[in-house]
């Protein structure tokens, strides 16, 4: 069988320990306000471009795009390999601000397969990693994927 450019880690690719880092990505106004807009965030830390009483400088973005980016940038490590996010925790860590560049530290933290035996469950801890180096989001999903 001729190898697929750009499919994912499979389970038997992953043991506990393995670790990888996702490319970035840089969040711009554009990206909160078409989120805000289809969400209805209607909070005005997310909806009101400035105020100076503010804690946080700079236009804040939600915790919940910070996780959407998050998973798209994963999203190749389980291309055709993953079949249902089981659930996680999230914990967010700090401010993230339009013009933050963002990537995804990953590492594997359970790994089992299912009672069946034809899949595998793995479990990830995520670190959400700006551009200065300090996480500001990080969650731990279980997943179930796909043997080879």
């Amino acid at each position: 069988m001729t190898p697929v450019i750009g499919r994912g880690f499979s389970f038997e690719d992953l043991k506990p320990g393995f670790r990888f880092r996702t490319h970035r990505r840089t969040l711009s106004e554009a990206d909160v306000a078409a989120f805000i807009n289809l969400t209805w965030l209607t909070e005005e830390l997310f909806a009101v471009a400035d105020d100076s009483a503010r804690a946080i400088k700079g236009r804040a973005v939600p915790g919940a795009l910070v996780y959407s980016f998050a998973e798209g940038l994963l999203l190749p490590s389980m291309q055709d390999t993953g079949l249902a996010f089981l659930n996680c925790t999230l914990d967010v860590k700090g401010p993230t601000v339009v013009g933050d560049t963002l990537h995804v530290e990953a590492e594997v933290i359970e790994h089992r397969l299912t009672s069946k035996g034809d899949r595998g469950l793995v479990r990830f801890a995520n670190k959400v990693v700006n551009q200065r180096g300090e996480t500001v989001l990080e969650y731990n999903p279980l997943r179930l994927l796909k043997r080879r």
